[in-house]
């Protein structure tokens, strides 16, 4: 007896979308069931249509959201796909709190929904219905570069699995670990955030794991340690790149084991927290260089989180802004309003500090400068002191004659690059030859004012001494004479 096909019911009142992602599923070989508003919906699921539900969130006489849980209670084994153009954090929580299978922010890969179709047919009765209706403002951003966050967030928030968040400076590593925090079962416990640089070397065990009255000179009480302070919630082990590695060793123990031993105690204690840590520092090359022990890396990096930086989400950078002017106001300082241009100009910077360095600097602004309205030559001349300040240097030392930072002098550069080519594209191997551009006149400098010390240069630099010398060989740079 043949096999039915599967019957994939697409809810969204958006009629384009509808017949894009009804085309794509009948060229599977589905039979698509359409529907345009929830009573069209909640009709067919109710009265045993569909195999796979996809739903948009925001459609007429309700949400597709709301009437889910109703709809899953009813038919527990039918696999719901949310799709919206709320790209937001909540909106990812939401659906998967209510049960959702998966979570397709708009604008999706109609091959990746086809997928996703495939393997909620195949796992039909996985879903589950946990209530999570907390919002999370502190996370901002819809850009396309945040979804694939803000999904996995939503996958792992329910679990006690061990999150590792990397990236660099200032990107909000710590609100990723809170929001993962706040959203889950332990939410109600305990966030304990430590920072692991911050901590000296000698007193990280005791910090961590606590001691007893007299395990130590100047001990005169019992403390109880971070482990269990967070007992029941969180413990977020910031820069765990700083860690000693014989504290990692310790570490490690406990993650193996689950428990603990106090400082100078003697009995065995539950280590009942959930770990996030969280590091700007590369762990891999550090396992490597033998500075961060392979087996505690594993350990730690279960589900690992790589936040991007604010340049890879310039489209995030007005909403960010926006933010960050109604907060400091909340603060006492004046209510400023960014213009058009401000708006252009911000979205125009590279922002090596990140999410902190534009709040930072909007809130500079905000006391500083007077009027009701931030301009684009208000951003503009502020960043640049501020940057000129953090190198040490004028301005004009770090600027091309236009007056621009380097990152805007490389994109002008760019700019009459691809212009001089017309409606053509420059020939292949174009980023090598702008690395080589560049890495080459940098070397060649910092070997002239290290007088060809390579062991100098190298540290000036941040490169290993090996990797420097590679690069004298690959750009062909001849080494500079030696001064007496």
């Amino acid at each position: 007896m043949a096999q039915a096909k599967p019957n994939i019911i697409v809810a969204d009142d958006d009629m384009t979308i509808r017949l894009v992602v009804s085309e794509a599923l009948r060229q599977e070989g589905w039979i698509v069931l359409e529907a345009e508003d929830i009573p069209e919906l909640k009709r067919l699921v109710l009265g045993g249509q569909g195999n796979v539900v996809i739903s948009d969130v925001v459609m007429p006489s309700g949400s597709g959201l709301d009437v889910m849980p109703e709809l899953i209670e009813a038919r527990p084994d039918l696999p719901f796909i949310i799709m919206s153009a709320q790209n937001t954090l909540a909106t990812a929580m939401a659906a998967t709190g209510k049960g959702a299978y998966e979570y397709l922010p708009k604008p999706f890969d109609i091959d990746e929904l086809v997928s996703t179709v495939k393997k909620a047919l195949k796992e039909r009765g996985t879903t589950s219905y946990t209530a999570i209706e907390k919002d999370d403002s502190l996370i901002i951003g819809r850009s396309t570069a945040m979804q694939e966050i803000y999904r996995t967030m939503a996958r792992v928030v329910n679990t006690d699995l061990t999150v590792m968040v990397t990236g660099e400076s200032g990107t909000g590593k710590e609100l990723v670990a809170r929001a993962i925090h706040n959203h889950g079962p332990r939410a109600d416990n305990p966030f304990v955030p430590v920072n692991m640089a911050a901590i000296p070397k000698e007193l990280i065990e005791s910090e961590l794991f606590g001691h007893e009255r007299g395990a130590f000179t100047g001990a005169e009480t019992r403390t109880l340690g971070r482990f269990g302070q967070a007992k029941g919630g969180t413990l977020f082990l910031d820069e765990i790149g700083d860690m000693p590695l014989e504290a990692q060793t310790r570490l490690l123990r406990v993650l193996q084991e689950g428990e603990y031993r106090t400082v100078g105690g003697q009995a065995s204690i539950k280590a009942n927290v959930r770990i996030v840590a969280a590091t700007n520092r590369n762990l891999r090359n550090m396992v490597r260089s033998g500075d961060f022990r392979e087996d505690l890396f594993f350990r730690l990096n279960v589900v690992p989180l790589n936040l991007p930086p604010l340049r890879d989400r310039a489209d995030d950078i007005p909403d960010l802004a926006e933010h960050f002017l109604r907060k400091a106001a909340d603060s006492g300082l004046p209510l400023k309003k960014l213009t058009d241009g401000a708006k252009k100009v911000l979205k125009s910077f590279d922002w090596p500090g990140n999410v902190r360095e534009l709040e930072n600097l909007l809130h500079r602004i905000c006391a500083l400068y007077p009027g009701n309205e931030i301009s684009g030559t208000i951003i503009q001349s502020e960043f640049e002191r501020s940057t000129s300040e953090l190198a040490g240097a004028p301005m004009g030392m770090m600027a091309s004659v236009s007056g621009g930072n380097l990152s805007q002098t490389v994109r002008q550069h760019l700019d009459q690059y691809f212009d001089y080519h017309d409606d053509d594209l420059p020939p292949a191997g174009l980023h090598q030859r702008i690395l080589r551009e560049v890495e080459r006149p940098l070397i060649q400098k910092v070997l002239a004012v290290t007088q060809g010390n390579q062991v100098k240069a190298a540290e000036l630099l941040g490169l290993n001494r090996n990797t420097l010398r590679k690069k004298i060989r690959e750009l062909d740079i001849s080494m500079p004479a030696k001064t007496n």
